[in-house]
């Protein structure tokens, strides 16, 4: 028994694992919409703070060499979630990989773990959305009686309705649907980035009026030395999250193997790019041992003549707020339906409703419970347990991407061809997702590739035989010497010119002289066929004008004089 447990820990499921009655979800997703979900998760309301903290404490002027150095690494992060998203393009993200790579007790924590991490990330996301309104309409005492915080009696809980009433607002959009969600915040999205690039743009003006002061430091660019940009940068790390939602979202991606990369990619360049930016103007408007943590931005435009710009970034901390909260909440659903799919969860679960194909059950469950953490719970204590569960599943999915490559899990929705003919030819499957060899192992990366040999089958003037020879030889594929000896046993029919390729069904046959014409045959149709109708005449009576007329059911071989005996080699 506690073997069979064990090994249950380690059971890895196959690549493309779907159980009977499961409904997957509408794709609705295309690039412009795993951008904004990429961006919004992002670039949340920390951004208006880390600049401020991190310059301070940490990094001092080079803020924005921990930037870069942070987004270097996020950005090999995002990498492996690009290809493992693309190569496994279901729900479930970091928990799906874990349990087709590594084992069903490794994806049983990471599921876990993403869902504390999202449903404590999107509480403490909510919390901060009253101090930002309060800004609008003179502090948060002159907030809505409904909204205002409250201390209960005789405790020290610290009630939000504010937060509360954002998550409902946020769970019920989700409910609607992926597409529209996806509209929404996309248009929070483009305020956030209008907002951020105002900062830059009226700080880059105001720092050209003051000189840039904040550069003019007697203890130069490093206060801190390299230390701190490296201690900065491991701060800011976690400024880059986001990416890892996009994943989530695999199963409403129309082209998922096309889109999902170049989805991540492009949302981690902007983000990095806008930091950079942001962090360049901003220290460089107010010496940075007196910038304030909580709100630098504000701060550096007040000293500078322009109070009025704090109402804009206010503005864009809401925007950021709301996408973060979005973000936050949109994979929880979707990892319990992929648990629920794998029989670790209730099938409640992984009910999609069937008109906005959204898995409501777990919308709602999530958002209730993220609700009451946001309304009544201080979860300031718990935040430093989302950053070890960022952690863990960056390090799973890393692991996860190294697994497959060189220890793929079973794909039973491939067909498995034989390495090799009874004879001990090479057998090359025709697959137009076969990966190119490069080294020893077959290794194909959807974020890399360059070259599909499934394109080479089309090119005019090859021989279905050179396709294979030329791409095996000019890779040095270990293919190069078994085809090579081939090409020297084998002796291959010429096709007359009256009929082109056109005239096989299947290009990827070739004709075989015969080496024994002592009878007729009739051998069965498989890798290797012989079929002769005609009864045997010498070989000088043969003709060289034979058309071969090929099916799956009844390959048949005809010719103007007499039989003819070939032996079909079918790649197929």
């Amino acid at each position: 028994m506690g073997t069979k447990g064990s090994s249950s820990l380690w059971r890895r499921k196959q690549v493309h694992h779907t159980r009977h009655g499961d409904i997957e979800l509408a794709k609705h997703l295309r690039i412009a919409d795993l951008v904004s979900i990429g961006i919004g998760s992002t670039v949340g309301a920390g951004v208006y703070v880390l600049v401020g903290t991190v310059a301070r404490e940490r990094a001092g002027p080079a803020l924005t060499i921990s930037f870069l150095i942070a987004g270097i690494a996020a950005a090999l992060a995002a990498l492996c979630y690009a290809e493992l998203s693309s190569r496994c393009p279901s729900a479930g993200s970091a928990y799906h990989y874990a349990y087709t790579c590594v084992g069903e007790g490794v994806a049983w924590i990471i599921g876990w773990g993403l869902i504390l991490e999202y449903t404590v990330g999107g509480s403490t996301v909510a919390r901060g959305i009253a101090p930002n309104l309060g800004v609008f309409v003179g502090g948060e005492e002159n907030l809505p009686w409904l909204l205002i915080r409250r201390t209960i009696p005789s405790t020290e809980i610290i009630v939000d309705p504010c937060a509360a009433f954002l998550v409902i607002i946020v769970t019920a959009l989700l409910c609607v649907g992926i597409r529209e969600s996806a509209r929404v915040q996309a248009a929070m999205v483009v305020l956030n980035v209008l907002v951020l690039l105002f900062v830059a743009g009226a700080g880059s003006y105001a720092g050209s009026k003051n000189g840039w002061k904040g550069y003019e430091q007697p203890d130069g660019y490093m206060p801190y030395g390299i230390n701190g940009v490296l201690g900065g940068a491991a701060t800011l790390f976690f400024a880059y999250i986001g990416f890892d939602t996009v994943a989530s979202t695999a199963e409403e991606v129309k082209n998922p193997q096309r889109d999902l990369p170049l989805g991540i990619a492009l949302a981690l360049f902007i983000c990095g790019g806008l930091y950079i930016l942001v962090s360049g103007v901003i220290v460089g408007l107010v010496p940075y041992n007196l910038m304030d943590p909580d709100t630098p931005m504000s701060t550096a435009f007040a000293e500078n003549g322009m109070p009025w710009a704090t109402y804009v970034v206010a503005a864009g901390a809401v925007a950021a707020l709301a996408t973060t909260l979005m973000g936050s909440l949109l994979p929880q659903p979707r990892i319990l339906m992929a648990m629920a799919r794998d029989g670790l969860l209730p099938p409640f679960f992984s009910t999609v409703h069937p008109k906005t194909s959204v898995p409501v059950n777990g919308t709602i469950l999530a958002g209730a419970v993220a609700a009451i953490m946001a309304f009544m719970m201080n979860v300031d204590e718990l935040s430093g347990m989302v950053s070890v569960g960022t952690l863990l599943a960056f390090t799973i999915v890393s692991v996860c991407l190294l697994v497959l490559r060189y220890i793929p899990p079973p794909d039973t929705s491939k067909p498995v061809f034989p390495s090799r003919t009874s004879e001990g030819l090479p057998v090359v499957p025709k697959s137009p997702s076969r990966p190119i060899f490069t080294s020893q192992y077959p290794i194909f990366s959807p974020v890399l590739t360059i070259l599909s040999e499934a394109s080479l089958h089309s090119l005019p003037g090859r021989s279905t035989y050179g396709d294979y020879a030329s791409s095996a030889s000019s890779i040095g594929s270990p293919l190069q010497d078994e085809t090579e000896e081939l090409e020297e046993e084998t002796r291959v029919f010429e096709i007359p010119p009256s009929y082109s390729r056109e005239d096989l069904q299947n290009p990827l046959l070739m004709l075989e002289q015969p080496t024994n014409l002592s009878g007729c045959c009739d051998g069965g149709w498989g890798l290797w066929a012989s079929h002769c109708s005609l009864p045997h005449q010498p070989s000088s009576a043969l003709s060289n004008k034979t058309m071969v007329n090929i099916s799956s059911d009844n390959p048949e071989v005809s010719t103007a004089h007499g039989c003819q005996h070939f032996q079909l080699q079918a790649f197929s």
